[in-house]
């Protein structure tokens, strides 16, 4: 295969957040933003990472000694990050939720602290970025929830960021769990 320079790809993506089963974008509008709907999470530093770890499961029969085949398993989709603008909104987002209140000269926030059997707040992402031959990409990952350790340093000479992992999950036998739509000529 020969190299064609103009497929490759350099270049940081936007990050949107939206309620689960929010109203996407059409594929038609991936130049656009993705509308009322999604709420830019800010700047990000070292990139969005898109992780997709598939499992196979080997066949087997006694009658051969090769592996006749194999079949998909399990799938895990993953978006990881470092969120730059570490604001209590954020901090909201990366914790599946919680309060946020405001009065005169300050901002407060209380975590959600429902029992472990409560249903957790799923969301949306939305990945904007870039795609070969120069044009726009997006990854719309539908049913997420942010399920690592999430971290937050104060250095003196370093950035406080909020470090993040979301996984996505199953939505339903007729709709993907991901979606990605690259713009064309």
């Amino acid at each position: 295969m020969a190299v064609t320079t103009t497929d490759l790809i350099m270049g940081p993506a936007d990050l949107y957040i939206g309620d689960f089963g929010a109203t996407e974008p059409l594929d038609t509008a991936i130049n656009t933003a993705p509308g009322v709907a999604w709420t830019d999470l800010g700047g990000t530093q070292d990139g969005v990472k898109l992780v997709i770890d598939q499992t196979y499961t080997e066949l087997e029969v006694d009658q051969i000694v090769q592996v006749p085949g194999a079949r998909k398993t399990k799938e895990v989709l993953t978006v990881e990050t470092n969120l730059a603008q570490a604001t209590l909104d954020n901090l909201k987002v990366v914790l599946n939720g919680g309060t946020t209140a405001s009065g005169t000269g300050y901002k407060s926030y209380e975590p959600a602290y429902a029992t472990s059997a409560t249903q957790p707040t799923y969301r949306a992402l939305l990945i904007d970025g870039y795609a070969p031959q120069g044009f726009r990409r997006r990854v719309i990952v539908r049913k997420v929830l942010s399920n690592d350790k999430v971290e937050s340093t104060y250095k003196k000479d370093d950035q406080t960021l909020f470090s993040v992992k979301w996984a996505s999950f199953y939505v339903t036998s007729s709709i993907a769990p991901y979606k990605v739509i690259d713009q064309t000529a």
